[in-house]
């Protein structure tokens, strides 16, 4: 019984701590409104630091996730690997980041500021 609630345990912490892949990671909302008073310029600045940081974040919280992927595997054999599995995640930051990138470039949009036209379009 002690084995069968220990790996239980084991495979919900392995659950609920891994790092996500940084494809799964969602925006999350960002208003466009709080950027309407920057100019063009300023939006496409903006949009290239975001830009910026998202790659940063993007490789970072891949590195992670195939971290966690090992260490898993590593669980099997060796249980305190698990604690590695508990530090390093930057999903929340990424979709915060994300979201920004969104907002950024609707507020671009309404402007009608050339960074932010979808490829193709006039003006």
């Amino acid at each position: 019984m002690k084995k069968i609630v220990a790996a239980a345990l084991c495979a919900a912490l392995t659950a609920s701590a891994c790092a996500s892949s940084p494809d799964n990671v969602r925006a999350q909302y960002v208003s466009p409104l709080q950027y309407q008073s920057l100019t063009c310029e300023q939006i496409e600045a903006e949009l290239r630091g975001i830009s910026s940081r998202v790659a940063e974040l993007t490789g970072q919280q891949r590195r992670r996730a195939s971290q966690d992927a090992w260490a898993v595997g590593g669980a099997l054999i060796f249980w305190p690997a698990l604690f590695f599995l508990m530090r390093g995640d930057k999903a929340e930051e990424l979709g915060r980041m994300k979201g920004e990138y969104d907002a950024l470039v609707a507020a671009g949009q309404s402007k009608q500021c050339a960074a932010t036209r979808a490829p193709g379009t006039a003006n």
